[in-house]
């Protein structure tokens, strides 16, 4: 097995599947029936998952929400989102537990990096929500945050590319995938795969990046079973 402790990101915006807004119960079912495959195989997994499905913070501030309150807003969505997917971890026989990075018991318990280890070590699945608990930061960076304070072996970034390419592969049909590239590379070429505060923190810790395509059913498994599906960024 490549991977024994994973932080996996989902995108808010794939659990839309084809809707264009809100929860595509299809898509929310297949990524709990693929996060219960490898988490049977003895992988201990955290999860961070988007909130563009539901409202985007800085969308909303340039729609004339205050800020702060629109990244609030962004958290919010963040919290139905993991809702949404425990209880379809819970459907598949796969306990889970939400933890939140702002006081919202009972609906998720106070995010602590030692109450997120002691879960998985448990054998449940981690739903990491509410981003930092801060404005001005992405769900990209709250997962680098959360991978690195539950010492993950690697961020497994799941979106609806393959990888990480020279240029956008949905725009740019001349755009070529890497296998491998470093974090130095990515932010030199300014390429799009997380947010700047995102690439430097995993840098800075050393957090290995793998991206892939998620909504390829039975994509996760490959991935921990090391087939070489996506691309590596690391140092």
């Amino acid at each position: 097995m490549r991977f024994k402790r994973i932080l996996l990101k989902l995108s808010g915006e794939s659990l839309m599947g084809e809707q264009g807004y809100g929860i595509d119960i299809n898509r929310l079912n297949d990524y709990a029936r693929q996060v219960k495959e490898i988490h049977d195989l003895g992988v201990q997994i955290s999860i961070v998952i988007g909130g563009g499905n539901i409202f985007r913070g800085l969308s909303g501030a340039g729609k004339g929400f205050d800020r702060v309150k629109g990244d609030q807003m962004g958290m919010c969505a963040t919290v139905i989102n993991s809702l949404a997917l425990s209880s379809a971890l819970g459907a598949v026989g796969c306990k889970s537990r939400v933890l939140t990075a702002i006081r919202m018991e009972p609906i998720g318990e106070f995010y602590t990096k030692w109450k997120a280890i002691e879960a998985m070590e448990n054998g449940e699945v981690v739903i990491c929500s509410a981003g930092t608990g801060n404005p001005y930061f992405t769900t990209d960076t709250g997962s680098s945050l959360r991978g690195i304070e539950i010492e993950a072996d690697v961020m497994l970034k799941g979106t609806r590319v393959d990888g990480v390419y020279t240029a956008d592969p949905e725009k740019d049909p001349t755009a070529t995938k890497f296998i491998d590239i470093t974090y130095s590379e990515v932010l030199t070429r300014g390429l799009k795969v997380m947010d700047l505060t995102a690439i430097c923190m995993c840098q800075d810790n050393n957090l290995p990046i793998y991206v892939f395509n998620m909504d390829v059913v039975g994509n996760l498994k490959k991935v921990i079973e090391g087939e070489n599906i996506g691309t590596l960024v690391h140092k």
